[in-house]
């Protein structure tokens, strides 16, 4: 039998219930179809507003809780109501709710006045180490979608219209700004950088690149060095590539095995028929 994820930590209990943390998008419901074939118990831990609401009917009521975003402590209730041995966070919930919409629990309180800084990394952090706290493993965010990462080369089967000089900037500009903790993503141009990724996100930032109206553009996505694989993963999905298309961009290179491609088939063949080239680098 194979592997049900080369992402699942060695001792694995495929007895014990896994609980998905679910943000927007197909992120989650394409876990929860995983999770699913793999014949594992799943329960849903979802939020007000965000999580899909057909993922959210696809559960019985005794297999789902939701929540407002903010509320930690009814989170590491609902953990220990379904028996959870694992969780995994998938699905991103709205950046301005770190600012207007965030309903803070007490415990979520005690955890943001211990924060000096307010990022995916520290917040993310601190829940995990909650989540952790009560005997529950937070899986890597990649686990049951070894079939949607970024591979190394061409992924759409033509050649990649970029130089490799420039691609090579380009992957240079992105991992910097990772490590800086700026943002996962860039655009530049023939060695010039004309977007990076902040607080706003990856489409915003498209957006923002193609107001150059140039070509020969590239978008760039990677992680950080020191990427923490239980949140925060950066993902490549169809809202994006229509950013591009909008934006009249027309490659991106993607980290591989690092980047998720939210249902990477029908990425690829989307590419295809928009003449957007996909190229997977390490």
């Amino acid at each position: 039998m194979p592997p049900l994820s080369a992402f699942l930590p060695a001792g694995f209990d495929p007895k014990r219930p896994v609980a998905l943390i679910a943000g927007q998008g197909l992120y989650p419901v394409l876990v929860a179809e995983a999770v699913r074939r793999a014949g594992l118990p799943l329960r849903l831990i979802a939020f007000d507003e965000e999580t899909p609401p057909d993922l959210i009917a696809s559960f019985p009521e005794a297999e789902r809780r939701t929540l407002l975003v903010g509320q930690l402590g009814k989170m590491l209730k609902a953990l220990r109501e379904f028996d959870a041995g694992y969780a995994l966070m998938a699905g991103q919930i709205t950046p301005r709710r770190l600012f207007k919409g965030l309903h803070p629990d007490l415990k979520a309180t005690q955890i943001l006045l211990t924060l000096k800084r307010r990022n995916a990394e520290t917040i993310f952090g601190a829940i995990a180490s909650e989540i952790g706290g009560i005997g529950v493993q937070l899986l890597d965010a990649r686990a049951f979608l070894d079939l949607h990462l970024a591979t190394p080369g061409v992924m759409t089967g033509r050649r990649f219209p970029i130089e490799d000089d420039y691609l090579q900037h380009g992957i240079t500009i992105a991992r910097e700004c990772a490590r800086l903790d700026i943002g996962q993503g860039c655009v530049v141009r023939k060695g010039t950088v004309l977007a990076v990724e902040a607080f706003e996100g990856t489409d915003e930032m498209l957006r923002r690149a193609g107001t150059f109206k140039t070509d020969g553009a590239l978008f760039v996505k990677t992680v950080k060095v020191q990427q923490d694989y239980r949140f925060d993963v950066p993902c490549f999905g169809q809202r994006t590539l229509e950013t591009m298309r909008e934006a009249g961009l027309t490659a991106a290179a993607l980290e591989a095995g690092r980047v998720i491609m939210l249902d990477r088939p029908a990425v690829l063949a989307q590419a295809k028929t928009w003449g957007i080239s996909l190229l997977g680098f390490e």
